[in-house]
């Protein structure tokens, strides 16, 4: 069949043709989770030889981490060669939540919790966004904290938690969006079921278009 004007075509599916020269057949998107183990690089490849994601993973096809975690950080990650989906998961504007379980050596006293709630201000001079915060499980003189929150600069947990007096001793991701870590011990791994991709696809709101008036919502 010659593509006529308006012809679509699955790359996937589909051959297609240049003068007789077939294209490469785009790779099948392929979405997997991970529980990273403290000690693993969030990276494809490491210059100084340390273990990475991939290496956890033995699938053939291209896959690239969506949601890294510092060195020392454990948990959650997602692995896809979906590009569109990776940008929704980790551009700000689109407002998904990530979750993580924060074991502090220190248990935090009123002032503490409003001021992580509200924002404070970086070494760095970043001020960080509102996130939501509440204190669990004591453990010895610390205590574990659930902070959800919808931007994550490097290390940003452990800044925070470093400026309130609140030295962090472990993070682990538990929620990316609507994906969850679930029952995957460190180290292990599984395919997304079609139910999780699709709730992860679903659109999320961009809060800086304005209405037909002009207006960004709410004003």
């Amino acid at each position: 069949m010659v593509a006529m004007l308006g012809s679509k075509a699955d790359p996937a599916k589909d051959q297609i043709t240049v003068d007789s020269t077939p294209l490469p057949k785009a790779e099948p998107f392929i979405y997997i989770a991970l529980h990273k183990p403290r000690g693993v690089i969030s990276s494809v490849t490491d210059p100084l030889g340390r273990s990475t994601v991939r290496d956890l993973v033995p699938v053939s096809s291209t896959l690239y981490p969506v949601g890294r975690l510092d060195e020392d950080s454990e948990g959650l990650i997602l692995l896809t060669n979906d590009g569109e989906l990776a940008n929704r998961l980790t551009h700000p504007k689109f407002g998904h939540e990530k979750e993580y379980q924060v074991l502090v050596a220190r248990r935090p006293d009123p002032d503490q919790l409003e001021a992580w709630r509200k924002g404070v201000v970086l070494a760095d001079g970043y001020r960080t966004a509102p996130t939501k915060v509440t204190t669990g499980e004591v453990s010895g003189k610390g205590i574990w904290m659930k902070v959800i929150m919808t931007e994550g600069r490097k290390r940003q947990i452990r800044e925070t938690g470093l400026q309130l007096g609140l030295p962090v001793v472990r993070i682990v991701r538990v929620r990316i969006g609507s994906l969850l870590l679930g029952h995957l011990k460190s180290g292990e791994w599984r395919k997304l079921t079609p139910k999780e991709i699709a709730a992860l696809k679903k659109t999320v709101p961009d809060k800086t278009k304005r209405s037909p008036t002009g207006k960004k919502p709410g004003k």
